[in-house]
């Protein structure tokens, strides 16, 4: 028969040792309240552009492809959209450069195909927009991707990662 066992010190930490069948089974917990989570259900991505510029017509929101990926550690990254399998609130950033000043440029991130997510739109020799925000996402159809509306027709940024959409599970729901 198994058993656990359950020690301490005086740091406040509580570490909960199972019975070793291959390998290592134990688990660390902090001394603090909430919910501990283990690095196999965090999904933390970061997909770009790279370096193949994307046309982006003025007057309207264009989706932004993103075609690369740095990381994404649960594979929820795919077609320049993320979808959590993980219920919870992420952080979640984008930006979009443009190559050539335009008259506006403003990055979203959409929701389910509704705007949750705005950034700063300023109008005078603009090339870029970010926007950065924490969103619920329910784990099973929420999606996120990115859209930037410019006032005239303007390509993305020919430099790699000059585009970008990042983000990371802060607490499961």
């Amino acid at each position: 028969m198994s058993s656990v066992v359950i020690s301490g010190d005086t740091s406040g930490a509580i570490t909960l040792s199972a019975p070793a069948v291959a390998g290592t089974n134990t688990a660390t917990l902090p001394a603090a309240t909430g919910t501990v989570m283990v690095s196999g259900n965090m999904p933390t991505f970061y997909g770009y552009q790279s370096a193949s510029p994307q046309s982006l017509t003025g007057g309207a929101a264009t989706k932004v492809t993103l075609d690369a990926e740095l990381f994404d550690t649960n594979n929820n990254f795919a077609s320049s959209r993320f979808t959590p399998t993980v219920a919870g609130y992420y952080f979640l950033t984008c930006q979009v450069y443009v190559a050539s000043s335009a008259q506006e440029v403003v990055a979203y991130i959409r929701k389910n195909g509704s705007d949750v997510i705005t950034g700063l739109d300023v109008t005078t020799n603009v090339y870029n927009s970010s926007a950065t925000g924490i969103q619920y996402a329910n784990g099973t159809t929420d999606y996120f991707e990115v859209y930037c509306y410019v006032g005239v027709t303007r390509n993305t940024s020919n430099y790699p990662q000059n585009t970008f959409f990042t983000g990371s599970l802060l607490r499961i729901a």
